[in-house]
């Protein structure tokens, strides 16, 4: 029974690690309908960043600084915030397939710079050492990591709440309206690439703090933990949860990661052992039909973006009745 314990709760502290980087991406997407094709790239500075930052000082290459949790975690959101700027400021004022292929090359650039840059990042041989929140806790493994698991329900809760805040505010609604016809919210007086720089900032952000979170749970990263495919598997999370709905983000990301760990216990069980290899593929092709089956018959995922009506609305239809 403490082998499922361990296994349900290392599988849930995963599931709401991407469950952070999910909801940045909604505040991008959802709310402001950015296409950003670039998440891992995002999600790979805030993990290097944390690991320079927080890793022991006899990891050479990796700086060593030996920083509190705490520091790391807003260095890496900083570090992977400031990508977000170089990249936005040039690419935000033009139209939105501009910002999905910067953001593809980008995510691409990064992960070769990890791959490539020895001194700082480890190169293929990966960031080791990477100091894990409540090592030094008294208590065996599994309890260390439920405390992880509170720690990320902790954190999972206060950034949904301040992203709820967000989007009801006027700044959110500045958001949608921008959205859905950035002509009449600028004929309001409002400056879309301002707002956009914002969310996409803001956005990436807290995929740079999801990014740190995962290097300091895992102990250990490498470039291959950052290829494509992540971006693929957080954009699957949030059309299946529902996009412009921050539930639907946090759900998506667990129903999806369930869905990826499953089937890959699957193939291990069922292929023959010179098939198991490419059991990936089985994974890639359950997501993508998953997918395909929410797009048929919930297009609006799980959780669908709420209807939003004004009182102005209202009367009108009120008076047409």
């Amino acid at each position: 029974m403490s082998g499922i314990t361990s296994y349900l709760v290392f599988f849930f502290v995963q599931a709401l690690i991407f469950s952070v980087v999910c909801l940045g991406l909604n505040l991008q997407w959802g709310y402001t309908g950015l296409f950003n094709i670039g998440v891992s790239g995002f999600f790979l500075v805030g993990a290097y960043a944390f690991a320079i930052l927080c890793g022991p000082a006899y990891v050479s290459h990796l700086g060593g600084l030996g920083l509190p949790f705490v520091i790391g975690l807003a260095g890496a959101a900083g570090a992977a915030a400031l990508i977000a700027v170089i990249v936005g400021i040039p690419t935000l004022r033009l139209r939105e397939d501009y910002l999905a292929i910067v953001t593809i090359g980008i995510g691409s650039i990064l992960q070769l710079i990890a791959l490539n840059a020895s001194s700082l990042t480890g190169g293929s041989q990966g960031a080791t050492s990477i100091p894990r929140p409540l090592a030094g806790w008294p208590g065996s493994v599994l309890g260390r990591d439920l405390m992880m698991l509170a720690l990320m329900l902790v954190l999972v809760v206060l950034i949904y709440l301040a992203f709820e805040a967000m989007v009801r505010s006027p700044w959110g609604r500045v958001l949608k309206a921008i959205r859905e016809d950035e002509v009449a919210a600028a004929s309001l007086g409002k400056n879309p690439f301002s707002f956009r720089l914002q969310s996409f900032v803001i956005g990436s952000a807290i995929m740079g703090l999801g990014g740190a979170l995962y290097a300091s749970f895992i102990g250990f990263i490498s470039p291959t933990d950052f290829l494509p495919i992540f971006t693929f598997q957080i954009w699957t999370m949030l059309i299946v949860g529902g996009s412009g709905n921050n539930k639907g983000a946090i759900l998506g990301s667990v129903v999806m990661w369930a869905v990826w760990t499953l089937s890959g216990s699957a193939a291990q069980l069922l292929l023959p052992l010179n098939f198991q290899v490419k059991g990936g593929a089985a994974q890639i092709i359950l997501i993508g039909l998953a997918l395909m089956v929410t797009l048929l018959y919930r297009p609006r995922g799980i959780f669908g973006e709420e209807a939003t009506v004004s009182h102005g609305a209202q009367i009108d239809s009120g008076k047409g009745s």
